[in-house]
């Protein structure tokens, strides 16, 4: 099983690198750069990629509807350009409260607005003249404007990966996709996500073997019960959060993830109390279960089977987000993930 994981830059940007290179030196096979509503990963992957030597690098995610397809592409050969070929392009759709509440970019038919991007960049990575007519993207906008091709030299060694939770962006992602972003993903519950992978998958005469299932949890490793009972609780407002407070009342892509996961009975009741206001009984309803199900927080057998878990659905790439208040604990963090993936074997589904 391959390793990877996420960073933002934050305020210290210079720790941010730090952690990056430490990662790399420990055996860190993919390190993906957030974007959300922080820094944006474009400008921080070049300097990654002037700074590292082996380590792939990934946009985790650029939101597609922030730039123009033709803009994300350049973005994605430049970057590959820079590390030699190390660059993975991960895009999402992110969600109306980031799309129309902070980039004023309205957040409509984010699945067709999918397609036709992918459409489009595959399109300008070939080197053709860029010509197409969608339904939310259009090149040449007008008659009297010729397609264009890129200056830059096109290439076909870039992965695209998707970031998707609903079905039918799943469905999407198995279809078009070199690899999947996932996110609050519970073994148990898999079918959940698989089942419209698959549908996707087959609908276009492609196997399984033929998309990266990248899956991402936080890791936290204990050896002491208390200090992990503690721990536990301490994520359960985070995810009472994602549960209850993310993107909006109508379009909660972490929500519905959860109802179809097997929690159901309390989603809409943890989401209803903290739309209402009462934080504290959205947390209350969040149980151990739901913050163990989800992460790889635990002892180190307790993640090691959790890690083999993962690998039985099909999970092939596991994406750690190391716990810690310092750099030190989250180094630790993920140097112990990685120890414990490395022996993981992801089986054929």
């Amino acid at each position: 099983m391959r390793t990877a994981t996420t960073v933002e830059v934050s305020r210290d940007a210079t720790e941010t690198t730090t952690f990056v290179l430490e990662a790399e030196r420990l055996g860190l096979d993919i390190c993906w750069v957030a974007e959300a509503w922080g820094s944006d990963a474009p400008s921080y992957l070049g300097y990654l990629a002037a700074r590292t030597d082996r380590i792939l690098l990934g946009s985790g995610i650029i939101q597609i509807g922030t730039r123009t397809p033709v803009a994300i592409a350049q973005a994605a050969l430049t970057l590959a350009g820079l590390s030699e070929g190390r660059f993975l392009l991960g895009l999402g759709a992110s969600g109306p409260q980031v799309m129309e509440g902070l980039h004023g970019v309205e957040f409509r038919r984010p699945l067709t607005r999918m397609r036709e991007t992918v459409d489009v960049i595959r399109e300008a990575f070939s080197g053709a003249r860029i010509s197409y007519a969608g339904e939310t993207v259009r090149i040449p906008r007008t008659t009297d404007s010729k397609p264009m091709r890129l200056s830059i030299p096109g290439r076909d060694d870039i992965p695209i990966y998707l970031a998707s939770m609903s079905p039918k962006m799943l469905e999407l992602t198995g279809e078009i996709a070199d690899g999947w972003l996932g996110t609050s993903f519970v073994p148990e519950g898999s079918a959940a996500y698989f089942d419209h992978l698959e549908a996707g998958l087959r609908a276009a005469g492609r196997t399984t073997d033929a998309i990266d299932v990248c899956q991402g949890a936080e890791i936290a490793i204990f050896d002491d019960a208390d200090r992990l009972a503690q721990h536990v609780n301490g994520r359960k407002k985070e995810l009472a959060f994602s549960i209850g407070g993310m993107g909006s009342a109508d379009t909660n892509f972490y929500n519905a993830a959860y109802a179809r996961q097997g929690w159901s009975e309390v989603t809409g009741e943890i989401q209803s109390r903290w739309q209402g206001g009462d934080r504290e009984g959205a947390v209350e309803l969040v149980s151990d279960e739901m913050v163990l199900a989800t992460t790889l927080i635990g002892t180190r057998p307790m993640v090691a089977r959790r890690l083999r878990d993962w690998a039985a659905t099909g999970v092939t790439t596991v994406r750690l987000y190391p716990a810690g208040d310092t750099l030190d604990e989250r180094l630790s963090n993920l140097a112990d993930g990685i120890e414990l993936a490395a022996g993981t074997v992801a089986p054929a589904r």
